[in-house]
Formats: structure tokens, C-alpha cells, sequence
């Protein structure tokens, strides 16, 4: 008998042991899904991590129902680095499995409902009103129905307490069936019923259709589509049932007809659902004097060490040594991954590689179904050919056969760190753990390179290479900063925007140029308040103030999403008082339509790019100068490269420096420089107006002289003083519950225990920011761990006091998760 380690998509640490089947023994292997039991009804996807021929002692072992591959569909590198990735950031396999492997790929189990036919109402335990709303639904059903779609139709939000009670009542059973999300396309194909070079039958063919018909069309169109007397070509052309009816403008009943006259067959074929089909000139960009010095000093640098940061000004031509790097490994037969750390990137960036190398490009991120998701995971998969795979944090788990070459672009990013749910994982260092795995070469980039990676460099970890002048000797932009609070006293600012901002956007429209407006804030307006008594109108379920969206007239929390009506009269003192204050992005968008009505104007933020192509539209739309205003949040600072933009304006340079985190200044310093970096990319006029109520901060000047150097010395000097990043190693450890009391409590018993074993690393607990989100209480705990501590046995240490606190039901009714190396 053999049994396997099956790896399951679940928060629970290990894999779970399952016996293999004598006729499946020789079917398995590592890496291959498989179909499990888990629990009393359920059914999972798993991987099979490792076969051995011992049996667990102490428990019954339960049968594999299934096996979904005939060949593995992960690697070993990937298992390897699932693990890794468990360790590190402190969750276990099974979470980073679920978030690895594309939905399409696991087959899960569904709970439907149906009635009980053998069911009769108990004069003693009658239905409820809403059980028999139920009911009345379900028995008006033709088939199954999942707890989903009652809830939907019934409008009940309870509906699991109600299927529950109905289950006790006997009148409804549950069925478990599973369902397999991947569809694969299917491309339809024509060929000759006959083998090439026939001249007898092709004779034959043309005799069995009436010349001039439409069929005499198809059957000529497909003689030249398929090179069927083409000299020199052995096996015709595939040719499908799309391109056929659009050369010879027939019908399918037409070929269908061809079909059942014996001429041709018609056959199906799973493909791949992405290929190129613009002008490729394969044409690598000419490179100035300083980018080919400073490739050829990063080919360099990979002999001495496997990583390197490339600290190259905004517009200084990182993307075009980028495209040498990757023509260098693709010439070698091996693959490449860029990252990039939004998908609005990927847009622009797409077309440019495409141009020099076609299909080589694979584009892979969220906003793909997960069909799209699974053909590509498929394509590399099943092959070892060279590609470069462009994609945001996600791609980091795909199954690459030869990677060579790994780009980190704009590597300080914060949206390469996961928040919710586990593995909460940063993807620049888990593309660099990646590469090593692989034996690749790892290339950071960056305008503001975080903290952490440039102290690596300066210390040695990695290579440091400069690029300090912008492409062609552009110069950088030319930054003001407005004191808001001195304009407003002079009488210089209108709504949002100071007299200093609406000039320079006036002039650039004027010139033919565009600009960019940033506000860090989506939304009409961040607050909702009655200029009466002052009362705040929050939400239900979180801590937080409300913000304001005009196009849908609602309330909206941006934490937990609920909509709430707008109050015509104040609850507090039932006065109609209510009023919004403070900007967003759709009042800025207002305030600019009225103060340049004849102009277009385009927005940036997630409001307007939920659905999958709105990103690239609204990029081409400004790139083409279809709009010539560009207003957005933090989307509009990641590498963006528009031609026309001279100016940039920072609305509310305020709302990003004051926050309170200790990488605050950081993300504000790298946010503001970024955007910044977005004017005077060609024609080298660039102006930026920082608008401030504090022009004296620290964080200005560096700004004012683009002065990273400066910037970061400053910095480095605070972190040592107050020991943070990169001089340890931080732990957050959340805990959550719905009674604020008791998780409170639970809060200070686990970091009473932990200052037991780690003394003055503890820190806290502490409410964060928000203390509340979804109707569950927040506490934090913050762990300041030295850099080479070993984090297996800190991982040890938390899960030892975890399993203490909940045999002793003292974590009872809380949810406990860790974020490390928080952003």
C-alpha cells in the first residue's frame, strides 16, 4: 500500500496523509492534483507533496477519490518556495497554496439545498415565516439550490442559521457536488477529409460542388488559407472555421454542407486564449552613452553578486536597459519575469515589449479570469521555451521551467505587499527568494528605492548602480511648493486649488501640454458633518468616517464597502445640517470641469477602474490627448510615461506626509517624487506645485532638490535612533474579536506572556489606525525581532503560546494572524 502527503488549501498547518488506490499506484506522482475527502461531507483539491510507503499510526487513513493530471501541475521549485513563503511570513502551506494556484485549477466542493421529500411538519416544531419563505422557494425550484442563491433571492442575510434550522426540523437535505471553475476555450478547425498532394480526390471535391456555388468559394479559399498545392510544404496550414467563413464571405451551414459531402472535417481544439497580433519590429531601443555604461555595470555586478539595485532618476531610460537585459537572457533560452507593481502598468509597458518581442510576451494579473489565468499557468507549464512574463505581485507563483532574469520595477512600492488575506507576502522579496531558487539573476529598480533595500546596497548586500541623469540630459522638473495657509489669507485660492496650481495648468493647456492632478484621496469628499452640533455620520461595522461619492449620492465606508443614505435631518439634533468637506477625486474632478469647462478631463482611481480594460482605457484615452487633464490617487505615481505632461500638481501634499506610521515620510517622500517624476518627460519644461499647510517639513526641502540622498540619510538617522527597519526585523500580531472587552483582554494576556520570553521586543498592544472593520474590535502587537534572529523559532514561540491560550479557551471566539515586515 502507498500513501501520500496531500497539500489542501486550508489555514491549517502540515499536509494530511491519504491512501493511494492499487489501481491508481502507478498514477501518482508529486505535484499532481488530486481529489480528497476532508472532514465529514467536504471535498478538496489538493497537492500531492510526497509519496512514501509507511502507514501513520494511530488513525484510520482515508482513500484518494480522485487524480485530476495525468503529469504534475507544479514544480518542485514551486513547492519549495510555498514552504519558504509559510515559514517566513508566519501562515501555514495550505493559505499559500490557495493563493498560488488559479481558482480555475481547484474543483470544490459546493453545499446544495433540497427539500426532504419524505418530510412532514411537526404540529409541535412548526416552521418559522422566513423558514417557510424558504421553502417555498426552494420547492419552486427545477434543480439544487446553494446557500448563495437563496440568500440572494429570499433577501435574507441569515440564511445559513435559517437552512440550518430547517436541516434540524428535517425538512431540507444537503448534497455536496463539485464544481470545476476552469472552462477551456475551444477553437473550431477545417481541414481536407484527404492527405496533401491528392489530385484525384481534390478533383473529386470540386466535382461534388456547383461551380460558382458558395461551397466552389470555401473550397478554393481553403485550397490557399491551408498551402494545400503549395511546393515545399509537407503539412498544410491549420486553418479555422472563423477564417475560412471571412475569406470566401460564406456561412457556416456552408461548410457545415462541405462536412457531410465528405470534402472536409470539421475537429475541435483546446488553444491558448492570448496571442499577438500587432507589428512586432524586433528592433531593441538605441541606448545613450550613460544607459550602455550602465548595462554593461549590471552585467558586471551578476559576477559578483545575484542581486542588484538600480537607482536610476524618473525618465533616466530604466525600461530600455530593462528590454537589453531581457533580450540578453532570451537569447540564452531562458525566461524572464517583470514585475511591476500596478496592473495600470502593465498597459503601456505590454506594448512596448510586445513591439521588439511579440509572443513572447505573457501578461499575467488579477483582473484576468480565471480561465485566462489558468491557460497562461498552463502555457508555462508546458513549456521551457523563452518568455518574458510581464505581471503584477501574483506572478511570483507561477510555474517558470528556465527563469534567468527577475525585474523588480519600482521595487519600493507598497502595493507589492499583500495585506488581506494570508500569505501576507511582500513579492519583491519573494521574487528574489524565487530567482535564487532558480539560480536567476535579480534586478531592483527604482527613482526612491525603500529604505531597507537601499541600506542593503550601501552595505553590501546587493550591487548599487546610479543612473542620476534623465534620458537625453532632460532635466528634472522644476518643483514649487504653495503654502496653502498663506494663499488662503491672501485670498489666493479657490476651492481646492491655489491661484499658484491654476496658472500652470492654464499655461500648459495653452502650449498644447497636459497634466496630471494627484489627491490621495477617492471620493467627492472624505467627510460628511452637520455644521450645527458637529455629529459625523460612521459606519456600522467600522471605526471610520464615511466619505461622500456624488455619482451614486451615498455614504460609503472604503473599509467594509456598506453604502448608507445621505441624512436630510442630523440624528443628533434632528436639524438639516448636514454637509460635506474636504476633496476627493470626484470634487477635484468638479472643480477642474468648472474652472476649465471646454477641456477634457480624465480620472484615475478605483471607482472608475473596476472592470477589467478601464486601466488601459483611460491611459490610451490621455496618451492619445483625448483628455488633457489626468486626475487620480496613487495610481497616477507608478511609472506612467506620457509624452505631453508638463505639469503635475500635488492637491493635498498634507494627507500623505501626516499619517501615523513610521514609514509615513517614506511613502509620502517616494509618493510625491514619483508623481512628480510623471512631468517633462520629453520636452524637459516640467513644473510640480506641492500644495502644503506645512512648507517647513523636512520631507519639503529633499523634495525641492530632488535629493534622495539627502532624504535617505535623514531617515536612516531616525530608524537607528528609534530601532526600526532595516536595523530589525517588525511583527505585527493581530488580533480580532467582536466584543471589544474581550479581545482586549486577550490582547494583553498574549503580549503578557510573550514580554516573558522576548522582554523589550514587545511592544503594545495597541488600537491601529482604525480599531474597528467589520463589526470585529483590532488590537496590534508589535514584535521588534534583530535581523538574524531566526524566524522559525520565533514562528515556533507564537504558535506554542497560540495553542496554550486556546487549550485554555482563553482565545476563544478570536481571529489571530501575523503580518510581517508590515508596509
Amino acid at each position: 500500500m502507498t500513501f501520500a502527503e496531500v497539500l489542501l488549501p486550508v489555514p491549517i498547518t502540515g499536509t494530511f496523509t491519504y491512501s493511494v488506490p492499487d489501481g491508481m499506484a502507478d498514477a501518482i506522482h508529486v505535484g499532481q492534483r488530486v481529489i480528497v475527502p476532508f472532514g465529514r461531507k467536504k471535498f478538496y483539491t489538493g497537492i500531492v507533496s510526497s509519496i512514501n510507503p509507511i502507514k501513520p499510526e494511530g488513525y484510520d487513513v482515508k482513500e484518494i477519490a480522485l487524480c485530476l493530471d495525468t503529469v504534475p501541475i507544479v514544480r518542485h521549485p514551486q513547492l519549495k518556495f510555498w514552504n519558504w513563503m509559510a515559514d517566513y511570513y508566519l501562515c501555514t502551506p495550505g493559505e499559500v497554496m490557495r493563493a498560488a494556484v488559479p481558482a480555475g485549477l481547484k474543483i470544490e466542493s459546493e453545499t446544495f439545498i433540497t427539500p426532504n421529500p419524505d418530510y412532514e411538519e411537526d404540529a409541535d416544531d412548526r416552521l418559522t415565516v422566513r423558514e417557510l419563505t424558504v421553502m417555498e422557494f426552494i420547492l419552486g425550484c427545477d434543480k439544487k439550490q446553494t446557500l448563495d442563491a437563496i440568500g440572494k433571492k429570499t433577501g435574507f442575510s441569515n440564511i445559513g442559521v435559517i437552512v440550518n434550522s430547517l436541516l434540524d426540523k428535517g425538512a431540507v437535505v444537503i448534497s455536496e457536488n463539485l464544481v470545476e471553475r476552469y472552462r477551456s476555450r475551444k477553437e473550431t478547425y477545417v481541414r481536407f477529409s484527404f492527405g496533401k498532394g491528392d489530385s484525384e480526390k481534390i478533383h473529386s471535391a470540386f466535382s461534388a460542388v456547383r461551380s460558382g456555388s458558395m461551397q466552389e468559394k470555401a473550397l478554393i479559399a481553403l485550397i490557399e488559407l491551408s498551402g494545400y498545392m503549395r511546393q515545399g510544404l509537407d503539412v498544410p496550414t491549420e486553418v479555422t472555421r472563423h477564417e475560412l467563413i471571412e475569406k470566401a464571405g460564406v456561412t457556416t451551414t456552408v461548410v457545415a454542407s462541405m462536412a457531410k459531402k465528405g470534402i472536409i472535417d470539421i475537429y475541435h481544439k483546446e488553444v491558448n486564449r492570448f496571442s499577438f497580433s500587432g507589428l512586432v519590429n524586433g528592433e531593441l531601443p538605441k541606448l545613450t552613452d550613460i544607459q550602455n555604461t550602465t548595462l554593461d555595470a549590471i552585467h558586471k555586478s551578476w559576477l559578483e553578486k545575484d542581486i542588484t539595485l538600480l537607482h536610476g532618476v524618473t525618465s533616466s531610460g530604466k525600461t530600455e536597459i530593462y528590454i537589453h537585459l531581457i533580450d540578453y537572457v532570451l537569447r540564452n533560452g531562458r525566461q524572464a519575469l517583470y514585475l511591476v507593481p500596478e496592473i495600470a502598468l502593465t498597459t503601456q509597458l505590454t506594448r512596448r515589449l510586445q513591439k521588439v518581442f511579440g509572443d513572447k510576451v505573457v501578461i499575467y494579473h488579477s483582473k484576468f479570469s480565471d480561465n485566462e489565468r489558468v491557460d497562461i499557468w498552463k502555457k508555462l507549464l508546458n513549456t521551457s521555451e523563452p518568455l518574458v512574463i510581464v505581471g503584477a505581485r501574483s506572478s511570483v507563483f507561477l510555474p517558470f521551467a528556465s527563469l534567468g532574469l527577475v525585474i523588480v520595477d519600482e521595487e519600493h512600492e507598497t502595493a507589492y505587499k499583500q495585506q488581506d488575506p494570508a500569505p501576507r507576502y511582500n513579492a519583491r522579496d519573494a521574487a528574489i527568494v524565487v530567482a535564487s531558487m532558480h539560480g536567476a539573476k535579480t534586478l531592483l529598480g527604482s527613482a526612491t528605492p525603500s529604505i531597507e533595500t537601499y541600506y542593503k546596497a550601501l552595505t553590501g548586500r546587493f550591487c548599487l548602480i546610479e543612473l542620476s541623469e534623465r534620458y537625453e540630459g532632460m532635466r528634472l522638473p522644476e518643483m514649487k511648493v504653495v503654502d496653502m495657509a498663506d494663499a488662503r489669507k491672501k485670498g489666493e485660492v479657490c476651492g481646492t486649488f491655489s491661484q499658484v496650481t491654476q496658472r500652470l495648468v492654464n499655461s500648459a493647456l495653452q502650449r498644447g501640454e497636459q497634466s496630471i492632478l494627484f489627491i490621495n484621496r477617492r471620493g467627492y469628499a472624505p467627510v460628511a458633518r452637520c455644521k450645527l452640533c458637529g455629529y459625523v455620520p460612521k459606519c456600522d461595522n467600522c471605526d471610520v468616517s464615511l466619505t461622500y461619492h456624488r455619482h451614486s449620492d451615498k455614504l460609503i465606508c472604503h473599509y467594509c464597502g456598506t453604502p448608507y443614505s445621505v441624512p436630510e435631518i442630523c440624528p443628533a439634533c434632528k436639524e438639516p445640517g448636514i454637509e460635506v468637506l474636504g476633496y476627493g477625486t470626484e470634487r477635484v474632478e468638479e472643480e477642474i470641469d468648472m474652472l476649465f469647462p471646454n477641456e477634457s478631463i480624465a480620472r484615475m482611481d478605483l471607482d472608475t477602474t473596476r472592470s477589467k480594460d478601464s486601466y488601459e482605457n483611460i491611459i490610451e484615452s490621455f496618451s492619445k490627448g483625448k483628455s488633457n487633464i489626468l486626475i487620480g490617487t496613487q495610481m497616477v505615481t507608478k511609472g506612467l510615461d506620457f509624452d505631453r505632461v508638463s505639469v503635475v500638481g500635488v492637491v493635498n501634499a498634507d494627507s500623505v506626509i501626516n499619517f501615523p506610521d513610521f514609514r509615513a515620510s517614506e511613502r509620502a517622500f517616494n509618493m510625491i517624487e514619483q508623481v512628480a517624476g510623471r512631468a517633462g518627460r520629453k520636452n524637459g519644461n516640467g513644473t510640480v506645485a506641492i500644495q502644503t499647510y506645512n512648507p517647513s517639513h523636512p520631507i519639503i526641502g529633499y523634495l525641492l532638490n530632488h535629493d534622495y540622498k539627502g532624504y535617505y540619510e535623514h531617515e536612516i538617522a531616525e530608524r537607528q535612533t528609534y530601532n526600526y527597519p532595516p536595523f530589525v526585523r517588525i511583527i505585527y500580531i493581530y488580533l480580532k474579536h467582536k466584543d471589544q472587552t474581550a479581545v482586549s483582554n486577550i490582547a494583553f494576556e498574549f503580549a503578557l506572556r510573550l514580554r516573558k520570553l522576548l522582554g523589550n521586543r514587545v511592544n503594545g498592544p495597541d488600537e491601529p489606525h482604525v480599531a474597528r472593520v467589520q463589526s470585529l474590535y483590532i488590537r496590534r502587537i508589535m514584535l521588534k525581532i534583530e535581523n538574524n534572529a531566526s524566524i522559525s523559532k520565533v514562528k515556533k514561540l507564537l504558535n506554542d503560546i497560540r495553542v496554550e491560550m486556546t487549550n485554555s479557551k482563553i482565545l476563544s471566539g478570536a481571529i489571530l494572524y501575523y503580518d510581517v515586515d508590515p508596509m
